[in-house]
C-alpha cells in the first residue's frame, strides 16, 4: 500500500458517515462469502495490517471481527452450540451454518467497533495497548481502506469480549484459557478508501 498518513485526511462528517457505511458493508459481503465459500478462514480483507499512529509496522496481519450492535442473542447462540457438543468438527459446521446464514445480511445491525483476540503473552497486543491507537490498513480485491483506530482492553464481562470469545471458541477448540482481546474504534474523519491498481 501506499504510505500516506491518515492524520491528513480530514473528512466532512457526512463523507465519514459514508465511508463508515461502505466499510461495514464491505464486511458484511466479505465475511458473508467466507462463511459460505471459504470454509469460514478469514481473508486479506478480514485480516488489516496494522501500523502504530507514526506509520511503523507493528504487525503484518492480525484477524479482526465485526460485531453486532446487540450482540447478546449470538452470544447465547454461540455459547450454546459450543456447549451441546463436545465435537470440534459438528462446532465447527455449527458456526459456518449460523455465518453464511442471515447473520451478516443487514449491514445496520452491525457496529463499528471491531475486536481481535491475542494470547495473554502477545508482544502485538502490549504494543497497542502502549499507543493506544493504530492505523488498520484492509486490502482485498482492488478495495482497500485505511482506518484511524483508538485501542483498548476490554473486559470481561462486556458483551464485546463475549461475542470475540465465543465467536473465537466455535472456530478454534484448542484456544487457550488465558486471553485478551483488544477493541478498535475508528476514527472515521480520519480514515480512507481508495482503489487498489490490478
Amino acid at each position: 500500500m501506499a504510505d500516506r498518513n491518515p492524520h491528513n485526511v480530514v473528512l466532512t462528517q457526512q463523507a465519514a458517515q459514508t465511508l463508515r457505511k461502505e466499510f461495514i458493508g464491505w464486511q458484511c459481503r466479505l465475511r458473508q462469502l467466507v462463511a459460505r465459500q471459504g470454509g469460514g478462514r478469514p481473508t486479506s480483507g478480514m485480516r488489516p495490517r496494522v501500523l502504530a499512529p507514526s506509520g511503523e509496522a507493528i504487525a503484518p496481519a492480525i484477524t479482526v471481527l465485526l460485531n453486532e450492535q446487540e450482540p447478546d442473542h449470538s452470544i447465547s447462540q454461540f455459547r450454546f452450540q459450543y456447549q451441546r457438543t463436545q465435537d470440534p468438527v459438528e462446532r465447527y459446521e455449527k458456526i459456518l451454518e449460523l455465518l453464511s446464514g442471515s447473520y451478516f445480511q443487514q449491514p445496520a445491525n452491525f457496529a463499528d467497533v471491531m475486536t481481535a483476540l491475542f494470547g495473554p503473552e502477545s508482544d502485538i497486543a502490549a504494543a497497542l495497548l502502549n499507543h493506544g491507537s493504530c492505523i488498520l490498513e484492509f486490502e482485498q480485491y482492488t478495495q482497500a481502506y485505511r482506518i484511524a483506530c483508538a485501542v483498548r482492553a476490554v473486559d470481561e464481562k462486556s458483551p464485546l469480549h463475549q461475542a470475540t470469545y465465543w465467536h473465537n471458541r466455535m472456530f478454534n477448540p484448542s484456544m487457550p484459557a488465558a486471553i485478551r482481546i483488544l477493541a478498535f474504534t475508528p476514527d472515521w474523519r480520519h480514515s480512507e478508501d481508495y482503489r487498489v491498481e490490478e
